[in-house]
Order: C-alpha cells, then sequence, then structure tokens
C-alpha cells in the first residue's frame, strides 16, 4: 500500500526513515524506480513508492542509509586501548589511598596530641595594655613638658621637641571623653596629624589621668578591609567556583595557625613537630578543597609532602653546621615576653617549613596540571615522553619559583640587611652574622625543596597519567 507524506504537495515526496532492516542481500540493485500514478490522477510530483515487501519481478526503492549507531562503550571509537587502562587506574587510585590515608591520619593524630589541652593560653609577663582606639583632633609641636609646667625663656640648643596630641577616644572606659598626650619626637617616632585614628594602650589606671594611655599604632582596620575584599574579588571574578573554593581554603590555612600552630608552640611544644603537623594539615585542606579529591590532587600532595621532608632534613643538617641558634631579635623578644624558655633553633626550622609550604604548593600543582594536560591533548604519549615533556616545562617554572622565594626572604629580611651593612665590616662577616645566616638557610634549603620538586612530582604524575582513562583526565 503506497503511503503519502503529509507534506508531499508542498514539497514533493519526503522520503521516511524507518528502523526496519532491510531485506536486500548485498550486491542486489538499488537504482530507483518510480510507479507510475492511477489513472485520472494528476499530481504535480508522483511520491516514492514505498513496499514493506519486495514483489517478485519488480524493484524495490532506494532504502536509506541506517544511521551509524553507537558503538560500545568500551572502544569510545578509539584504538588507543582506553578499555584496558581503567582497571590500571583504579589499581593507582587504590595505591594512592593507601599512601595518602596513614598520612592524614598521622596529621589529625599529630595535632591532637600537641594541641594543648585544658592548658590556660598563654600571657606575656610584661603588662601588654587594653587596645583603646581614638581620634587626634590636634596637635602642636613644642618643648618637652610634663603636665602643668611651663616653659621660660629658650629651650637648650640640644633639646628635642615633643608633639602634643589632643584625643577623643572612641571607645573603652572613657569613651568621648578628651585627654591630651606628649611623646619626644624622634626619628623612630610616628608623624601623627590631626584626624589621625589610633590605637592607645591603656593600662588600667585612672582614666582621666593621661598617664594612664600611651599612642602605640595607627587604626588600620578600614584599609585592610578594603583590600581584602579587592583581593576576593579579582580571585573569584577570575576562578570564579574555583577561585571562590581557594578563597575558603586561605581561611582554613588561616584558622589552622591561629587556633592549632600558635598556641602549641606558646604552651610549649615542640615547634617543628608543630609546624609539621599544621603544614600537614594546610596541605591536605587547602590543595583537596581547592582542586578536588582527583589522582591529581593526590600527586600534587606526594610531591608537596616529599619536597617539605627534604626541606625539613636540609634545614636540619645546616642550621646545626652553621651552629645556627634562631635566636634573634625577634625571638629573643618572644622568649622575654613568655618567662621561660623555648626550642629557638625548632622555631627556625618550623619557619622554614611553614614559609616554603606555599611555594611548593604552587609548583607542584603546576607540574601535575601539565603532565596531565599534555596527556589529554595527546593520550598516546607514554610516561617516558610525559616526563620529559612536563619536566621542560618545569625548567621554565623552577627558576621563577626560586626567585620568588628569594625575594619573599629577601624583602622580609630588607631591615635586617641595611643595619648590618651599616657595621662597616667584610661582605663574609656580614653574610654570617645570625640574622642573615637564618635567612640564607631559609632561602637556600627551600630552594633546594622547590627544585627537587619538579622532578619529583612529574615522575609521579607521567607515571600515573599514562595509566589513567581518557574520560578520566
Amino acid at each position: 500500500m503506497n503511503r503519502r507524506d503529509i507534506s508531499d504537495d508542498d514539497t514533493g515526496p519526503i522520503r521516511r526513515v524507518t528502523d526496519a532492516p532491510s531485506d536486500r542481500s548485498p550486491g542486489t540493485s538499488r537504482s530507483p524506480r518510480r510507479t507510475p500514478p492511477p489513472e485520472g490522477a494528476r499530481r504535480p510530483r508522483p511520491p516514492v513508492q514505498r513496499p514493506r515487501q519486495a514483489e517478485p519481478g519488480r524493484r524495490r526503492a532506494p532504502e536509506p542509509k541506517p544511521e551509524p549507531k553507537p558503538e560500545p562503550p568500551a572502544g569510545h571509537g578509539h584504538s588507543h586501548g582506553h578499555g584496558p587502562a581503567a582497571p590500571a587506574s583504579k589499581r593507582v587510585r587504590l595505591l594512592l589511598m593507601w599512601l595518602l590515608i596513614p598520612l592524614a591520619v598521622a596529621t589529625v593524630v599529630g595535632m591532637i596530641v600537641l594541641y594543648p589541652w585544658g592548658k590556660d593560653p598563654a600571657k606575656s609577663v610584661f603588662p601588654q595594655g587594653v587596645p583603646v582606639n581614638a581620634t587626634i583632633t590636634g596637635t602642636i609641636t613644642g618643648p618637652c613638658l610634663a603636665e602643668g609646667q611651663v616653659q621660660v625663656g629658650e629651650p637648650p640648643p640640644d633639646a628635642k621637641p615633643c608633639l602634643t596630641s589632643e584625643l577623643t577616644m572612641t571607645d573603652g572606659p572613657g569613651a568621648g571623653k578628651s585627654l591630651r598626650l606628649t611623646l619626644p619626637i624622634e626619628p623612630s617616632t610616628p608623624r601623627f596629624a590631626a584626624g589621625d585614628e589610633v590605637v592607645l594602650s591603656y593600662n588600667g589606671g585612672d582614666v582621666a589621668n593621661p598617664a594612664s594611655f600611651q599612642i602605640v599604632d595607627f587604626q588600620r582596620g578600614t584599609p585592610l578591609l578594603l583590600l581584602a575584599g579587592l583581593f576576593a574579588l579579582a580571585v573569584i571574578v577570575l576562578g570564579r567556583w574555583r577561585g571562590l573554593a581557594a578563597l575558603v581554603a586561605l581561611g582554613l590555612s588561616f584558622l589552622v595557625l591561629a587556633f592549632f600552630v600558635l598556641p602549641s608552640i606558646l604552651a610549649g611544644e615542640s615547634p617543628l613537630l608543630v609546624a609539621i603537623a599544621g603544614a600537614g594539615a594546610i596541605m591536605f585542606v587547602a590543595l583537596y578543597l581547592t582542586h578536588g579529591l582527583t589522582a591529581r590532587t593526590s600527586v600534587a600532595v606526594l610531591g608537596t609532602l616529599v619536597s617539605l621532608v627534604l626541606i625539613g632534613v636540609l634545614s636540619a643538617i645546616f642550621s646545626a653546621a652553621a651552629s645556627l641558634t634562631g635566636l634573634d631579635d625577634s625571638t629573643s623578644q618572644l622568649i622575654g615576653s613568655l618567662g621561660h624558655g623555648i626550642d629557638a633553633r625548632g622555631l627556625l626550622l618550623a619557619g622554614v617549613v611553614i614559609g616554603a609550604l606555599g611555594v611548593l604548593d604552587d609548583v607542584t600543582v603546576t607540574q601535575t596540571s601539565a603532565v596531565w594536560e599534555l596527556r589529554r591533548a595527546n593520550p598516546s604519549l607514554g610516561w617516558r615522553e610525559l616526563y620529559g615533556a612536563g619536566l621542560r616545562i618545569g625548567r621554565d617554572h623552577v627558576g621563577s619559583a626560586v626567585n620568588t622565594l628569594v625575594m619573599a626572604y629577601a624583602g622580609a629580611a630588607l631591615p635586617v640587611l641595611l643595619y648590618t651593612s651599616l657595621s662597616g665590616v667584610g661582605l663574609g662577616s656580614i653574610l654570617g652574622a645570625e640574622d642573615i645566616a637564618q635567612e640564607i638557610v631559609r632561602t637556600l634549603a627551600g630552594s633546594v625543596g622547590i627544585v627537587a620538586a619538579v622532578p619529583v612530582t612529574t615522575v609521579l604524575a607521567a607515571l600515573i597519567a599514562s595509566r589513567e582513562p581518557q574520560e578520566s583526565l
């Protein structure tokens, strides 16, 4: 029976595509043959005859070629052997789990053991005072006079001037009250002016007595919050959800430092062990939260861990060989405020480990991502080709990473470098000084760890990425 398409009158014959298999044997002629229209019927264009079964002696109308059906999912139409790679990837993932889960458990156990449970927070033996906010309403430069004194005659030629500031307290026990404070003008004295918002130190005495207060610093909350907001906005605009995850990881890293590392060291625990546990927690949280729970991230974690161990070992060996005590000015002031001893050299090593962690994360994540992208671009590459290509990328990256670490430490130690250079002694004596030698050990040990992180992470990534199925890349 002939069937006519609805739109045949408008567009001519439209052949229907059916899924019925063709009963034509291979080699049968497929030349079309039109059937004559019925007698008396006049149509612009006759439809194509669509018999369901071939009639004897007649040739069938051309059948449409069947649409290609999807191949079974095992092959995916490739010849790279992705099907057999899945079991290997599963074994690799299990191996990574067996390597990383004990390390994660050890990190958690270390944090639990080292945390100062039940101990009171450490306090300075010297009274620090209560911070009080105030606003300077006016300043006068003149002779240094106590409250109630009057200058008679000309001041001595060598007399140093003082800055008298009129202030209004904006919070604390004297909120809304005014007071006048005088402080000598020294080269190290900050320059205050009317309208400045400052922080006072209140010793708990009479609020009406100016001697109960002392100007200690400027208020910086607003500009710092604005800068933090600008930073967060830039990260989210560029990184979107990945940037938001990175900000959350950064916040958790600060929480680890503030609520575990600092209290544990102040409570007298080994600074190096505390830094190792804290760095491990930061590493796991930051990397997995930012980059996801994948084999790629696990490789970056392993590369970071191996490099951190190397940095810690080198720092311990060469700080002992160079007889570094860790007793610089900041550490000496800390020990005086605590009222008891602290492992100053361990504190130095803890600073090396935590300081190098951020740069190591950057190197290991970049190397791992580079190897994965190379495999994704060319799935036929073996692990040797991936390692060679990734190492070439790493050579370009390692130079800038080492320079970043050196400049970071040099910038932090710039006042020490300037102060030491004033001594007038030779360069060897300057470099051998305690403060400078500490920075040298930090810089060089961290740089060796960064350099080692490139081949270590690259070979791990190449071995694992070469066994990953393409759809998992």
